[in-house]
């Protein structure tokens, strides 16, 4: 048998092999972010803090994209055959930038599991109903497009089927498991319709990228760097033109958190047109670019509300001062606004942690205190940072707005259909995990381990009632600006969390 982590070890690389023939320039990225990630290795003594090397070098999130229901079940039976699950809700209907879709993100939920190999694709149904890009006539004429198409093979879910009922596949099975699936998301040879996608085009990029063209493929597929400053250089002296900055909280002397993004901007690929007249005559299509991200600290609801205030007063003042360096806007908000240590975040409770029994630590007699300042500051504990797994849909806009080939069209007095986390889980058949719950679940273990073995009962009674630490917001922003929004969650095996706000939105 093929258990589960290897046939999506095996899937992500088999993916990034085909990926990088059709994008040569994704290649490139690939070779300058793993030249990187050797140096910074070798200089520095703590790189395996967020992830062992091997991991991070095999870590890739991709983005693909689907028309229908239908097709969002089926996409999810392949990525549950991989051992993926639907994590977080983004609605990118709203704000700057909107585009037609709502998304989750395919990927482990178990920490071992993303130990082994923590692959993700990120995953966009369109919206045909939303009044506010598709009039009914265009939307029933979308609808009997995407009705005829046909994007994964019956053998092909039937054995996803098969391996995710058996925690993997018989080698046999695997192979052809892996082959099906890779080509289910190659770029179609087929002729694209120019008429059609010039219309859907004119309404969004992205509705054509869907609804235009009879498969899906892959938009991107991004790989982890851990010093993304100097690969962006080093990208623009290989002659690859980059975004115009890297998207995420500035470069500055306290912890990374959350993840910093960039691309590469997307490259004119060559595709096939049929015209009117059922003639096939070239052309092109700018949609898929190269991405590249490094990952930080998952942040706790008060401390996504503490990052999300700080990116709003630098909006604000670099809209104040558009000739100001937005990154010294942010670097010096971030300075005096946000934690500047992993300890504090952890003793304010902004960031998430596992925790450790100190190895060896004598025994005077003394009970472990209740309160986790006093279990850090005294030496009773040490914490490690939980890795942001996830995505971030403000910082990710800026990618997104900067590879789009126009703006659309959105009638922004018309009502939007309305579209939450309870009806992507309706949509998917499978529940929707919220982020923070997974974040805060796996801190809740360890720290329960590590007072167990520290027989620290009154620790452990205070932990029990909540006392101990709260990953809820614990008190006000900073007067002056009311936070923007939260982090975009999902629905566990109870009820429903809200979704991202419309500053927090692509």
């Amino acid at each position: 048998m093929v258990p589960t982590w290897q046939l999506r070890a095996a899937f992500a690389q088999r993916l990034s092999a085909m990926y990088g023939t059709e994008v040569p320039a994704y290649t490139t990225l690939l070779e300058v972010a793993g030249q990187v990630n050797d140096e910074v290795a070798a200089r520095d003594p703590d790189a395996a803090r967020f992830g062992s090397i091997d991991r991070v070098t095999a870590e890739r999130h991709g983005a693909i994209r689907v028309g229908t229901p239908e097709e969002l079940r089926q996409a999810a039976q392949i990525f549950a055959a991989l051992g993926m699950h639907p994590v977080g809700f983004y609605d990118l209907r709203d704000g700057e930038g909107a585009v037609p879709v709502v998304s989750t993100a395919f990927r482990p939920t178990d920490p071992e599991e993303l130990d082994r190999n923590p692959f993700r694709v990120f995953t966009s149904l369109l919206t045909t109903g939303d009044r506010r890009f598709f009039d009914p006539d265009l939307e029933s004429r979308l609808d009997a497009f995407l009705a005829r198409r046909q994007l994964f093979p019956p053998e092909l879910l039937r054995l996803a089927a098969r391996a995710e009922a058996g925690a993997g596949l018989p080698a046999d099975q695997a192979e052809r498991f892996l082959t099906q699936a890779v080509a289910a998301f190659e770029l179609s040879p087929e002729p694209v319709d120019r008429a059609w996608y010039a219309e859907l085009e004119r309404v969004s990029a992205v509705a054509a990228d869907i609804g235009g063209v009879a498969a899906t493929h892959i938009n991107h597929l991004t790989p982890r760097v851990l010093d993304i400053d100097a690969l962006y250089r080093r990208m623009g002296e290989r002659g690859i033109t980059m975004i115009d900055r890297i998207q995420g909280p500035p470069r500055w002397d306290g912890p990374d958190v959350l993840l910093r993004q960039t691309s590469f901007r997307a490259l004119a690929e060559p595709r096939a047109f049929r015209d009117p007249d059922g003639g096939v005559t070239p052309g092109s299509l700018r949609v898929r670019f190269g991405e590249v991200e490094a990952r930080g600290i998952a942040l706790t609801r008060a401390g996504r509300a503490r990052y999300d205030h700080l990116m709003a007063e630098t909006d604000r003042r670099t809209a104040l001062r558009p000739d100001a360096d937005r990154q010294e806007t942010a670097r010096s908000l971030w300075q005096r606004g946000f934690p500047g240590t992993e300890h504090q975040l952890a003793v304010s409770h902004q960031a998430f942690f596992t925790y450790r029994p100190v190895a060896g630590r004598p025994r005077d007699g003394r009970c472990p205190p209740a309160d986790l300042t006093r279990l850090l500051t005294h030496g009773w504990l040490t914490a490690h940072p939980v890795v942001y797994e996830d995505f971030l849909p403000r910082s990710a806009a800026g990618i997104f707005r900067s590879n789009l080939t126009g703006e659309g069209t959105r009638d922004a007095d018309l009502a939007g259909t309305p579209f939450d986390a309870h009806r992507l889980a309706e949509a998917l058949g499978r529940p929707v995990h919220d982020p923070f719950t997974l974040y805060a679940r796996q801190q809740d273990r360890s720290l329960r381990q590590a007072l167990f073995t520290l027989q620290a009962g009154a620790a452990l009674r205070a932990l029990d009632h909540g006392e101990l630490i709260d990953t809820e917001p614990t008190g006000t922003e900073p007067t002056g600006t009311e936070p923007t929004g939260t982090e975009p969650t999902g629905t566990g095996a109870t009820g429903t969390a809200p979704g991202t706000t419309s500053a927090d939105r692509p």
